[in-house]
């Protein structure tokens, strides 16, 4: 079987895809977090935000998807290969959990910091 590296982008893009899709379909976090993406960008259209404020929560909303993407990775890998519980499988679910939280809350630091310019503004 050839190396996934080596196949074409477009088929490289397909794989990606559907891990999106399948993380969409069976994780509650990431269908949370894609909504409250959804609401974020229309609240930044309708708030004309300035371009830099538009760059830095697009980042920051695509680490938050990334490591939800990542945290589903991890523990779906985790549960296929030691299905029962285990103290140390336990611990790299949590960190992956971890990353998740940390991430978000940096979102919402910045969600924060951009309702303070905004009301400071008005």
């Amino acid at each position: 079987m050839r190396h996934l590296k080596n196949r074409g982008l477009w088929r490289r893009i397909r794989f990606a895809m559907a891990g999106i899709r399948h993380g969409l379909r069976n994780e509650r976090s990431l269908q949370t977090q894609t909504l409250i993406l959804v609401v974020v960008l229309i609240a930044l259209l309708m708030l004309r935000a300035p371009l830099v404020w538009c760059a830095l929560i697009a980042i920051t909303s695509a680490a938050v998807i990334a490591a939800e993407l990542f945290n589903t990775a991890v523990e779906q890998l985790a549960d296929r290969l030691h299905p029962e519980e285990h103290p140390e499988i336990r611990i790299v679910k949590d960190c992956a959990a971890g990353a998740v939280l940390v991430t978000s809350l940096g979102a919402v630091v910045v969600a924060l910091l951009f309702v303070l310019e905004v009301v400071a503004h008005r």
